[in-house]
């Protein structure tokens, strides 16, 4: 792809305005001589996964500029360790300990250099800054962490201290049994509390979340919004150096045009191609195709807070307009499963017993005439971005739309794109949200506490604006205890609490999809979201050394 990399001028432009950094050494003309070009639909508002609830930087970024204290092995769905060599589970659950791999380098960049090596000291400082609300970094850029807030992260951790150079201890109110794996999520990445104090001192403490410091395979070079993200090599990485020098993230094309740029060369790797593209993928020799079952949920959620949604009956009885089959057939085709619950059928406490919603238009007109709602006229919130959950997000709105209209509910779409997006799918004047999740675990909590709880509503990541003690109380049982049946047992519980109230109507399970060019190796699909690009090479060029 001769050509591309010369329009990446070596500007870095953060997110709040352009800094200029330094150029690499010998930089590169041909991206095909170092590296490869990764193609996905997204935008950036923080490059800090702390503070996003998903989205590119959750889903692709984090894996390539941070750590975590553990990881979910893509293959076995086990915790095993990353930045942590080992822990304890102390106190029934009420306290784990930490024992830090040493050595660990974090990046050295234009606008940072490290003096010391990666401890106990970052660990602190990049969770206190999550839970502690007087700790002086916590409202920088917005204090608002989604996905931890969700959980009531910060309510629940006692304490979480140094007790030497590579331990950490975190002390619990309550035991928590999904506690380990909230810390194996892209969204507890680690920070580097060095740089914060740099940053500090310097009085531009908004540029840690803007300007990334990390342990991982790569680091940022350069930023373009709605364009590229460039990433460089870290040639300190602790799993050994990664075998590209650069990736570049490509932001500018959507759609059919992404397609295109895969067939052309373009691109080497296209992440979410949409279901209607795969015989052409398929077919095509110079083209790989992999597929794997992902930890994701579409659904349809109902702003509870409004009537007449705030009627149980009223959305059972619209779910029944709902044709599911057409949205596997003409959304999804072939690459995902009908959802019977918000848990995917590859979560250990998915319901086995839980059915489909069955597609009854007459019974639907039926119902609502009954309940005396008729003439009904609904906005329909729909993000534009194809995500790993819904390759088409406007195409799946329409066919809602069609299938509404024939039970009378006429439905508007409006489409919410932009930085501001979340927020306004959190507005209370929208009646249903089309959306979904992904979960880099395969802890049920998940997806229960983020996408229902009661606090979540708050964290911004409950469309439904739906509260229900009685649900919230059995999550914090299922919490309580260390041995699984008795989790599944309350997952169970909960999982029939939904089904009665309806707050979300679970429409798809996908696969998750990678097309990429046939000579690119070693990149690997995780159900949870991107897995590190640090062993992907290219199988007829000559590697580069650092």
């Amino acid at each position: 792809m001769r050509g591309f990399i010369p329009l990446l001028l070596l500007t870095l432009t953060t997110l709040s305005g352009a800094t200029r950094a330094a150029a690499p050494e010998k930089p590169e003309t041909d991206i095909r001589q170092s590296g490869f070009v990764y193609c996905v639909s997204g935008q950036v508002n923080s490059f800090n996964p702390q503070q996003s609830s998903g989205g590119l930087t959750v889903d692709t970024l984090a894996a390539q500029l941070y750590d975590r204290l553990l990881e979910v092995d893509p293959y076995t769905y086990r915790l095993v360790p990353e930045l942590a060599e080992r822990w304890e589970v102390l106190d029934n659950g009420a306290t784990y300990r930490f024992h830090l791999r040493r050595g660990v380098q974090f990046q050295t960049t234009p606008w940072f250099t490290p003096r010391r090596a990666f401890n106990a000291d970052d660990v602190v400082f990049s969770f206190e800054r999550i839970i502690n609300e007087n700790h002086p970094w916590h409202y920088i850029n917005g204090g608002r962490y989604p996905y931890f807030d969700s959980l009531q992260f910060g309510s629940n951790v006692k304490s979480v201290r140094k007790l030497d150079r590579d331990t950490v201890e975190f002390r619990l109110r309550k035991p928590d049994a999904s506690f380990l794996w909230h810390l194996a999520t892209h969204y507890a990445s680690v920070m580097s509390a060095e740089y914060a104090d740099k940053l500090a001192a310097q009085d531009k403490q908004e540029q840690l979340d803007r300007q990334p410091v990390g342990t991982g395979p790569f680091q940022l070079s350069d930023y373009r919004a709605s364009q590229y993200i460039r990433l460089a090599r870290h040639p300190r990485y602790w799993r050994g150096v990664p075998r590209m020098p650069q990736v570049v993230i490509d932001l500018g094309t959507g759609g059919t045009g992404r397609l295109s740029r895969l067939l052309t060369g373009e691109c080497d790797v296209l992440a979410w191609p949409a279901a209607s593209q795969l015989t052409i993928l398929r077919d095509d020799p110079r083209l790989r195709l992999s597929l794997r079952p992902g930890m994701n949920i579409a659904y349809l959620a109902f702003n509870t807070n409004k009537p007449p949604l705030n009627n149980p009956a009223v959305r059972h009885a619209l779910a029944l307009a709902i044709n599911n089959q057409r949205l596997m057939q003409s959304i999804y085709y072939g690459t995902a499963e009908t959802a019977a619950s918000i848990l995917p059928r590859a979560s250990w406490a998915y319901d086995n017993g839980a059915r489909v919603t069955e597609y009854n238009p007459q019974k639907a007109r039926e119902r609502l005439k009954a309940l005396g709602v008729e003439n009904l006229q609904l906005q329909l919130w729909v993000p534009t971005r194809s995500q790993a959950w819904n390759p088409s997000p406007l195409k799946m709105a329409e066919l809602l739309q069609a299938d509404m209209a024939q039970i009378g509910v006429r439905i508007t779409i409006v489409p919410v794109e932009g930085r501001f997006q979340e927020a306004r799918l959190m507005d209370v004047n929208h009646d249903l949200t089309l959306t979904g999740w992904a979960a880099d675990s395969n802890d049920p909590d998940s997806f229960f506490r983020p996408l229902l709880s009661c606090a979540a509503i708050r964290s911004q990541t409950n469309y439904t604006h739906w509260c229900n003690p009685d649900f919230d109380n059995v999550l914090q049982l299922a919490l309580r205890s260390q041995q699984l049946a008795t989790r599944i047992e309350e997952y169970d519980r909960a999982q029939r609490i939904l089904a009665a109230e309806l707050p979300v109507l679970p429409l798809a399970s996908s696969l998750r999809l990678l097309a990429y060019r046939y000579d690119i190796r070693g990149l690997v699909i995780s159900p949870f979201g991107s897995a590190s690009f640090a062993g992907v090479y290219r199988d007829d060029a000559r590697e580069t050394t650092p």
